[in-house]
């Protein structure tokens, strides 16, 4: 008779700090990657010269600060986790000490580029 798994629960299983980093890199790329239309509309509408000054209140309001912070974080997160991918795949940092630390620090650098790139939008 096989054992097979108590809980699946993804909630309750302990991930380690290089798993967490990996998977927020791929979420952050499909929410960039679903980001491309809106971004790409918003990018034609402020073209056009009667919807432009609609479109100027709406992304300087709030609904269009926050998706401008969003987009950004995402998109620096993503370069930032790419390089340590692409870095760990040259063959450098891929001892388990290294690989944890790289992945505090893309995870300290890619919160306190939202904080400031937040503070840069908002004040």
């Amino acid at each position: 008779m096989k054992k097979r798994p108590i809980n699946l629960n993804l909630f309750v299983i302990y991930f380690p700090i290089t798993a967490i980093i990996s998977i927020l890199h791929r979420l952050s790329g499909v929410f960039l990657f679903l980001m491309i239309p809106i971004l790409l509309f918003c990018l034609q509408s402020s073209l056009e010269a009667t919807a432009s000054r609609e479109w100027d209140s709406i992304l300087n309001g709030h609904l269009g600060k926050g998706l401008i912070w969003l987009t950004l974080s995402a998109l620096f997160y993503h370069l930032i986790a790419g390089l340590r991918h692409l870095i760990m795949d040259i063959g450098w940092g891929e001892s388990l000490w290294v690989a944890r630390i790289s992945a505090k620090t893309i995870l300290l650098l890619g919160i306190v580029y939202s904080i400031l790139l937040g503070g840069w939008l908002w004040y």
